[in-house]
C-alpha cells in the first residue's frame, strides 16, 4: 500500500502499521491517519514505483534512487567536402591562394606595361609619323624626357597666293613671290619648295628646289606653326624666253 506525505506529497509504501519518515522532505508520516490511495493509483508500473517511490522499511529509511546518467551528445564527425565542389558550396574560401592570384596578375601587368614602354621607345620615330599614334609617343616622351622627330607633312602645306614675274630693271631675272599656310595639326619644319617653269607648249624649261635657307634671313631651322601662314621672296634667272607657266609643290 502506498500512503502520501501530508506535507510535499510524496508516495511512499507503508508495509505495516509503524511509524515512516519522508525520504525527501524529512517529515514523519502515520500509515493509519495519512489516508491510503486508491487501488488504481497503486498499480502504477513498477518501472514509475522504482524510479519515483522510495521504499521505507520496517526498521530503517531506504535511500532515494541515484539519477540515471545524462546521456551525452556525440558529434559525428563532419565529412569534409573536396577540393573539387563549386565555389558555393565551399566551406573555407582559399584567401591565399586569391591573394597569390592577385599579386601575379599585378606583376604580369607590370611586365606588360614594361614591354610597352619599350616598344614605344625603341619605335617612336615610327610611331610618331602616324597621325593615330603621335599624341600618345608625345605624351610618353614628355614623361620618360625623350624626343621625336619634327612632323612633316608636305601635302598639309596649302597655297594661298603665287607669282612669277620679270624682275623690274633687270633682264632676265624673274621675281618670284609664294605665300602658304601650314594646315597641319602640328608644327613642322619649314618646307622645300620646288618651282616648276613651262613653255607654251608645256613642257618643262627649268626646275629648282628652295630650301629654307634660301627663302628664309633667320631661324633656319625652326618650325612653322599650325595655321602660320608664310611669305617668302625669291629673284631666279629665266633659263628660256619661252615661260609662260609655272607650279609650286611642297617638298
Amino acid at each position: 500500500m502506498f500512503v502520501a506525505c501530508p506535507h510535499c506529497g510524496f508516495l511512499v509504501a507503508a508495509h505495516g502499521g509503524t511509524t515512516l519518515r519522508c525520504p525527501r522532505c524529512g517529515s514523519p508520516i502515520d500509515p493509519k491517519q495519512a489516508q491510503p490511495l486508491p487501488p488504481a493509483a497503486t498499480a502504477e508500473p513498477e518501472a514509475v514505483a522504482q524510479a519515483d517511490v522510495a521504499v521505507e522499511t520496517g526498521t530503517g529509511t531506504a535511500s532515494e534512487p541515484a539519477p540515471e546518467p545524462a546521456a551525452v551528445a556525440v558529434e559525428k564527425p563532419r565529412r569534409k567536402r573536396g577540393t573539387h565542389a563549386p565555389s558555393f558550396a565551399r566551406l573555407h574560401a582559399p584567401a591565399v591562394v586569391r591573394a597569390t592570384h592577385w599579386r601575379s596578375w599585378l606583376v604580369v601587368a607590370g611586365l606588360a606595361l614594361l614591354l610597352l614602354v619599350q616598344v614605344v621607345l625603341a619605335q617612336r620615330d615610327v610611331l610618331a609619323a602616324d597621325a593615330r599614334w603621335r599624341p600618345l609617343v608625345g605624351s610618353a616622351c614628355t614623361l620618360l624626357r625623350c624626343t621625336i622627330p619634327a612632323w612633316r607633312e608636305p601635302a598639309a602645306f596649302t597655297m594661298l597666293q603665287r607669282s612669277v614675274q620679270p624682275k623690274p630693271g633687270e633682264r632676265g631675272v624673274l621675281h618670284v613671290s609664294a605665300s602658304f599656310r601650314n594646315d597641319a595639326r602640328w608644327e613642322q619644319p619649314w618646307p622645300t619648295v620646288m618651282l616648276t617653269l613651262s613653255d607654251m607648249d608645256g613642257r618643262q624649261v627649268g626646275q629648282r628646289a628652295f630650301t629654307p635657307s634660301d627663302y628664309l634671313a633667320q631661324d633656319r631651322d625652326g618650325r612653322i606653326a599650325p595655321g602660320q601662314s608664310a611669305t617668302i621672296q625669291l629673284d631666279v634667272v629665266e633659263p628660256a624666253r619661252q615661260v609662260v607657266a609655272f607650279t609650286f609643290d611642297f617638298m
